[in-house]
């Protein structure tokens, strides 16, 4: 899950090496937290552009070691379902979902909370499962894709969410075999409640009357899905942005633009290969019927969609960075006009007050400066000086140069 603390990343920028257990790297590698100079506080937590959890170098494949404690209990729920009927189940153990892989129905195991390795061993042993497929549900952070083995497909997709102006993006992994659909979600709150409730009401059994493929299709479309209300809150972002720089740009400002260009990068980052991944399962012929292939199209429509969006919102977000830019050289130019005006008014002025400030008085000669012994003579040069700057204003004004 691509969901990071301040206080998380300082804990791992600040881990030594040497702690690190030989078999299995539990911290979590963050590019950003590396760099030399932080990014600009925008009063937001900073995304994390690579993340990602592996075993160290030469550790048998299929390894299963999760250092990090679990910060919420796993759990199990199971819904067996036919045409007719649907049951609901709350397992303690993954050995009870045994006597419904020997029924003539659809089996969907749905296991939430930080996924404990026993549990993945269990559910490797008993759907039979490949042991690389179960590595990649424990070492989150992987690349949206599919890998097809002898009697079932493995998928993993990221759901998109948005937590306190923040992107989070969760590993969702996806087991699918022939009548049983495996969901494992990294997290306590359940997502998927929403088919869950399509399978319970009877007026509706079109998602029940099918086949795992269409239960799978249900998924990933909740799943692409999740990204309409997520650039939806970009977009009212973006607005807040543009309006801001168009009024008052600042620091604030520019810090908003780069996190959410970040966000972006980091949402188009996963949702790219997303859709690749859609586009690939709909050219399936082992597991997926033509009656599904439609949908899987219409998943893959809307999947283009959020990605067109989106590509928009990063060149938005990458003029807007130009404006900022821009607005700033024109605020700097306005001051530094200014400041030319006034040097310029000042230096016929400075130029007065230099003359007449060598005294030379001497009254025996006429040349050394007669007006000094004028009655007015005070006056009358004030008055000019004035008169010049005037006559300066005017013309600067006659130009538009002010």
């Amino acid at each position: 899950m691509y969901h990071v603390r301040r206080s998380d990343t300082e804990s791992i920028v600040k881990e030594p090496a040497t702690d690190m257990a030989p078999a299995h790297y539990g911290a979590t590698h963050r590019a950003w937290a590396m760099l030399e100079e932080p990014p600009l506080d925008s009063g937001r937590v900073p995304m994390a552009l690579f993340s990602k959890q592996y075993h160290s170098p030469g550790t048998a494949p299929g390894t299963l070691i999760n250092r990090r404690e679990p910060a919420t209990p796993t759990c199990i729920n199971l819904v067996d379902f036919t045409s007719s009927s649907v049951e609901e189940h709350r397992l303690d153990s993954v050995e009870q979902c045994r006597p419904f892989l020997s029924r003539d129905s659809r089996t969907w195991v749905q296991v939430n909370g930080d996924i404990d390795p026993d549990v993945l061993r269990d559910l490797g042993t008993v759907f039979n499962l490949h042991e690389l497929a179960l590595e990649d549900v424990l070492n989150t952070g992987q690349r949206p894709k599919m890998e097809v083995y002898d009697d079932h497909i493995f998928v993993v997709v990221h759901l998109p969410t948005c937590e306190a102006d923040n992107l989070v993006l969760t590993q969702t992994s996806l087991f699918i075999g022939k009548n049983y659909l495996i969901c494992l979600y990294p997290r306590a709150e359940d997502p998927f409640e929403p088919i869950r409730n399509r399978l319970r009401q009877t007026s509706q059994r079109r998602l029940a009357s099918r086949g795992t493929d269409f239960l799978l299709y249900a998924l990933l479309d909740l799943i692409v899905d999740a990204g309409f209300p997520v650039l939806d809150q970009f977009g009212d972002e973006l607005e807040a942005l543009e309006e801001d720089l168009l009024v008052h740009p600042n620091q604030q400002t520019l810090a908003s633009i780069h996190h959410l260009r970040r966000e972006l990068l980091l949402l188009r980052r996963e949702l790219w290969p997303q859709r690749e991944l859609i586009n690939t399962l709909m050219h399936d012929d082992r597991f997926l019927t033509p009656d599904s292939r439609v949908y899987f199209r219409d998943c893959h429509d809307h999947s283009v969609q959020i990605i067109e969006l989106l590509e928009s919102f990063r060149d938005m977000a990458t003029s807007m960075l130009d404006i900022y830019l821009s607005s700033i050289s024109q605020r700097t130019n306005e001051v530094m006009r200014v400041l030319t005006i006034i040097a310029t008014i000042f230096i016929p002025l400075t130029f007065v007050v230099g003359v007449y400030g060598m005294n030379f008085h001497n009254p025996n000669s006429p040349w050394a400066m007669p007006e000094l012994d004028w009655y007015y003579g005070y006056p009358l040069i004030l008055g000019g000086m004035v008169c010049i700057a005037g006559l300066l204003i005017w013309y600067f004004k006659h130009r538009k140069w002010m």
